[in-house]
C-alpha cells in the first residue's frame, strides 16, 4: 500500500533518482533542477517549503515538493512517479498531498512549471484546477508551460 511520508535527508538519493529519471527521458535536466536535487534540503526545506515521498513498503516509487516563492504562494515542483508505478493513482495522492499542506499553511496561490512534452501530468494538473499562465520569469529553460492555481479561503 502507497503511504505519502515526509522527506528526510536518508531519502536524498532516490527524491535525486526518482526525478531524474523523467527529466533525462525527455531531454529536460538543466542545471536548476540539479541545484534543487543536489540540496534538497537547502533549497525547498530551509526555505519553508516540504517534500513528500510515495512510499510502498520501503521502496521510494515516487515524490513532489512545496517550494516557498513568497509568503503565501508556493511552487509545486519534483513531482515524479517512477516509471513501474505509473497509472496507479500516485500523482494523485501526491498532489493531493502538496494542495491539502498548501491550504493548511493558508497559500493564497500554487504554481508550477512544466513542459509541453507532459502531458499526462498536465492533464493531471488541469484536473485539480490549475490554468495556464504566462512562463515569463522562468527560473527554467525548459519549462514552455507555467499553471497556477488560486486556493480559496
Amino acid at each position: 500500500m502507497i503511504r505519502i511520508i515526509n522527506y528526510e535527508d536518508k531519502y536524498h538519493e532516490d527524491f535525486k533518482r526518482l526525478n531524474i529519471e523523467w527529466l533525462e527521458k525527455y531531454n529536460l535536466a538543466e542545471s536548476h533542477d540539479l541545484e534543487v536535487l543536489d540540496d534538497p534540503r537547502g533549497t525547498i526545506l530551509d526555505g519553508g517549503g516540504v517534500i513528500y515521498i510515495a512510499a510502498d513498503d520501503n521502496q521510494m516509487v515516487g515524490s513532489a515538493a512545496l517550494i516557498k516563492e513568497e509568503d503565501g504562494v508556493y511552487e509545486l515542483a519534483k513531482m515524479a512517479v517512477a516509471t513501474d508505478w505509473r497509472g496507479k493513482g500516485i500523482g494523485k495522492l501526491l498532489i493531493e498531498k502538496c494542495l491539502d499542506t498548501a491550504r493548511s499553511w493558508d497559500a493564497k496561490k500554487v504554481t508550477l512549471y512544466s513542459n509541453s512534452q507532459l502531458q499526462t501530468a498536465l492533464n493531471l494538473y488541469k484536473k485539480y484546477g490549475f490554468y495556464h499562465i504566462s512562463t515569463e520569469n522562468s527560473p527554467y529553460v525548459t519549462a514552455d508551460v507555467r499553471m497556477e492555481l488560486l486556493l480559496s479561503k
